[in-house]
């Protein structure tokens, strides 16, 4: 970079945190001077875990990195940024299809706040990664171990199976 101190956000939904999004942490550890995860808040998605359930999950994944934080946050990623004085957000890409997604929505930012995004290609083995697909393979008690940290792979199959009990319980 230029020299001078940069901070980055690494907004998401988290739902969970997945090796993918590790991945892309420990990439952006190496780029900028402090990172700080920013864990969304969506009225709209359908979420398995709460925010402090996502939080405190990814928290325990980062006590050995001095230079990354976790917080929550609600609202516009780049009105977030703003006040957390970063100058870049960091994103992970995975396929084409993340790639025309995030260009128009790194333009969209750029144009209304100024803010950079910084693009990290994740790593081959995770490129088929999502959330989404980690909480549908869970819920059907597939071993997701190779995909996601240990701890949030306890934190999944527990609430996996809470539900299937109650679902028993009907």
């Amino acid at each position: 970079m230029s020299g001078k101190f940069v901070r980055a956000i690494f907004p998401g939904s988290f739902d969970p945190i997945t090796n993918g999004h590790l991945d892309v942490v420990k990439r952006g550890m190496k780029l900028f001077d402090e990172l700080i995860i920013a864990v969304g808040r969506s009225p709209v998605k359908n979420q398995l875990f709460s925010p402090e359930e996502r939080i405190e999950m990814i928290a325990e994944l980062i006590g050995d990195m001095p230079s990354v934080s976790v917080e929550g946050f609600e609202g516009l990623t780049v009105e977030y940024a703003a006040a957390k004085q970063a100058s870049v957000i960091l994103r992970g890409l995975r396929s084409l299809t993340d790639v025309q997604y995030e260009f128009q929505l790194a333009m969209t930012n750029r144009a209304v706040t100024g803010i950079e995004t910084v693009f990290v290609m994740t790593s081959e083995q995770y490129g088929f990664t999502s959330s989404t697909l980690i909480r549908e393979v869970a819920s059907l008690g597939g071993d997701l171990a190779n995909l996601i940290p240990d701890n949030v792979h306890k934190r999944l199959e527990g609430r996996f199976s809470r539900l299937r009990e109650q679902v028993q319980r009907k």
